[in-house]
């Protein structure tokens, strides 16, 4: 086996940077969400789609890559929202295999309560600190890495040697 490629100076400042903003971004925001609605980072993934989507439904398939969940998480998801009322399920009639999500009047109220003070507290803790270059950064950073997760792995597979 092949000696590992350790991260420099740079690059383990860079990760350790990111795990230490990623984690605590994540739990300011789940906080507030939580605090300010009721809600969870995970229901608030799930609503926002629905919300937008026409006649606030969307297939599972297809909600579940809006929301950058799993089909077996999503399907856990949804049942805890459906207990607390946020979402219901509905079977699709043109295909056994298929079924609808479906933002209840109850989940509607709370994402329209919750997006105005989530958005809020993005900007303040996040937003706000960069400038617009940085913001800029930041996306293109994003949609790279994403895009790169996103690629069949045998794609983006190193040889020895690279």
């Amino acid at each position: 086996m092949n000696d590992p490629r350790w991260l420099d100076d740079l690059e383990n400042r860079a990760w350790r940077g990111y795990v230490a903003m990623s984690q605590l971004l994540e739990t300011e925001v789940n906080r507030g969400l939580k605090q300010d609605a009721d809600l969870s980072m995970s229901d608030y993934r799930v609503l926002v789609p629905l919300s937008e989507a026409e006649g606030h439904r969307l297939r599972m398939q297809d909600l579940a890559a809006e929301a950058h969940y799993e089909k077996s998480r999503l399907s856990h998801q949804i049942r805890r929202m459906e207990v607390r009322g946020l979402v219901r399920r509905e079977e699709c009639p043109t295909d056994a295999r298929g079924a609808f999500a479906i933002i209840t009047p109850e989940g509607l109220k709370a994402i329209r309560m919750a997006a105005p003070l989530h958005v809020a507290r993005v900007r303040r803790i996040l937003i706000d600190s960069l400038t617009r270059d940085q913001l800029n950064c930041l996306a293109d950073i994003a949609a790279g890495v994403v895009d790169r997760l996103r690629t069949p792995a045998d794609a983006t597979a190193e040889t020895p040697g690279d």
